[in-house]
């Protein structure tokens, strides 16, 4: 199994083969992204949650391709930039602790700013 750093490396390395890189800007992989998110959320669109939880074969696969395709596009974006995506990731979970305390946010799927009105 690749780290995030060795599939940064593939990717890199994939995107030079094929001379993509002077279409890999952060914008066009933002945008690229987003469309590969959108076509993940249309495998749940009108499914229930419990539904959602339950995907066959067949379209647990093709979420899991879309989920692919998402990851790589991050990790793009990420490496385009120069930002370790696993230390963005620990530094926001420090960030979403402070806005959303255990003690108050249990159960709760409220916003964080309505925590500060408790």
């Amino acid at each position: 199994m690749d780290s995030l750093a060795e599939l940064k490396n593939k990717l890199r390395n994939f995107a030079r083969e094929r001379d993509w890189e002077k279409f890999h800007s952060p914008k066009n992989l933002a945008m690229a992204m987003i469309v590969e998110a959108a076509e993940l959320v249309e495998h749940f669109q009108w499914l229930t949650a419990e539904q959602s939880q339950t995907l066959d074969t067949s379209k647990l696969e093709e979420v899991r391709q879309e989920i692919g395709d998402v990851l790589i596009y991050l990790t793009r974006i990420a490496d385009q930039l120069g930002i370790d995506p696993v230390a963005a990731a620990h530094d926001k979970m420090v960030i979403n602790a402070a806005k959303y305390p255990a003690e108050l946010a249990r159960g709760s799927a409220a916003k964080s700013g309505d925590f500060s009105k408790r």
